[in-house]
């Protein structure tokens, strides 16, 4: 098993920046990849961007595409995501997730473990 805990979600302004962390342990050596989602009130868990637990791939969704970074530290076991020009439709729940199987995916049914969130609220 991996356990994952997402931490850093707070209120913002619109146009403003914030950065998520998430902390895996347990059977790390078992991720291929790892995600952030978001989930928004009334809307279905949607994706915002992966990266490869061991290489450089990454991938975001065309929405944060420029404005949204995510990185990995391997020695503290922790992914982070930047986010900057935070508008009001980023409000949601952000999830951080992990996945033991290679395909550096979007599709939230192929990752295998999940953190409990973190609020992130952009006011106008």
């Amino acid at each position: 098993q991996v356990q994952l805990v997402e931490s850093g979600g707070e209120s913002v302004q619109s146009g403003g920046s914030l950065s998520l962390s998430c902390a895996a342990s347990g059977r790390t050596f078992t991720i291929h990849n790892m995600g952030w989602f978001r989930q928004a009130p009334g809307k279905e868990r949607e994706f915002v961007a992966a990266i490869r637990w061991i290489g450089g791939d990454k991938n975001y969704a065309d929405s944060v595409q420029g404005r949204f970074t995510i990185s990995k530290d391997l020695v503290q076991n922790t992914m982070s995501l930047q986010m900057n020009s935070l508008t009001p439709d980023g409000t949601a729940v952000y999830y951080c997730a992990a996945a033991r199987q290679p395909p550096l995916s979007f599709v939230v049914s192929e990752y295998d473990f999940w953190g409990q969130g973190t609020q992130v609220t952009v006011s106008s």
